[in-house]
C-alpha cells in the first residue's frame, strides 16, 4: 500500500498529505490535533484503522497546518485559514468531490468546508465535533472560560511527556509500549510554540453559524 507523502501548497505553506487506496470514492480525513503522516502507521492499531477506510475509498490523508509534517505559515491558523488548506489538499490531490470526516478539532475545519463548499462536500462525517469550545450565556455547553484555561496550561505542560493518554487515550494506559509510542508521537505531532498557537485558535472555535448551511448527509459519531 502507497504511503508516499507528498506536499500540497497554500501560499508559501506546504501541507503534508498521503492518498491511500483507490476505492470508487474519494474520502479526505482531517484528524485534527493528533496527526503526523509518517508515525501514526507505527502503532498498530491506528495503521488497522485507516487500512479498514483504504479498500472502500481512495483516502486522503492530511497534517493540518503547523501539525506533523506541515508547516504552520505565518499567519495565525484560524478555522478559515485550515479550511483553505483543505481545499488546497484536494485540488493537489485530484479530488473535486468526496466525503469529508473530521475528528474532534478538526471537525470545526470540515464543518466550515462543508458550509462553504457544498458543491465539493458528497457526505460529511463528524467524530466528537466541538461546535463552540467555552460556554457562554448562548452556549451553555463546553468549558467554562476558567476550565478552559486550566485545560489549555495542563496540555501545554504535559505534551511531550506522554501524561495525557489518561484523558486522549485511557484505554492505553499499561501499555508500556503503547505509552512511549505516545510520548514520542506528541513530540513529532508539533513544537511547543506551535501547540501554544493552536491551542490559542482552538479555544476561540465558534461556527455554530455555519452548521445551517451544511447541506451535505452528515454522520456524527
Amino acid at each position: 500500500m502507497d504511503r508516499t507523502v507528498r506536499y500540497a501548497r497554500n501560499g508559501d505553506v506546504h501541507l503534508a498529505y498521503q492518498v491511500v487506496g483507490d476505492g470508487p470514492i474519494d474520502l479526505v480525513y482531517a484528524p485534527g490535533i493528533w496527526s503526523n503522516l509518517e508515525i501514526m502507521w507505527e502503532e498498530p492499531r491506528w495503521a488497522r484503522f485507516l487500512e479498514r477506510l483504504a479498500p472502500f475509498s481512495r483516502l486522503i490523508l492530511f497534517d493540518m497546518r503547523g501539525i506533523g509534517r506541515s508547516d504552520l505559515g505565518d499567519e495565525p491558523p484560524v478555522l478559515e485559514v485550515q479550511m483553505d488548506d483543505l481545499r488546497a489538499v484536494m485540488d493537489a490531490a485530484g479530488c473535486e468531490r468526496a466525503a469529508i470526516f473530521g475528528g474532534a478539532r478538526g471537525a470545526g475545519v470540515t464543518l466550515l468546508f462543508a458550509g462553504s463548499y457544498p458543491e465539493r462536500t458528497r457526505w460529511l462525517v463528524l467524530y466528537a465535533p466541538i461546535v463552540k469550545t467555552v460556554r457562554t450565556e448562548d452556549w451553555p455547553y463546553g468549558r467554562t472560560p476558567e476550565q478552559q484555561r486550566e485545560f489549555r496550561e495542563r496540555f501545554l505542560r504535559d505534551m511531550g511527556t506522554g501524561r495525557s493518554l489518561e484523558v486522549q487515550g485511557p484505554s492505553g494506559l499499561g501499555d508500556d509500549a503503547f505509552e512511549r509510542w505516545w510520548g514520542r508521537f506528541q513530540r513529532l505531532v508539533s513544537s511547543p510554540g506551535r501547540w501554544d498557537q493552536i491551542s490559542g485558535v482552538l479555544t476561540g472555535i465558534d461556527v455554530r453559524s455555519i452548521v445551517p448551511r451544511v447541506q451535505a448527509p452528515t454522520l456524527i459519531v
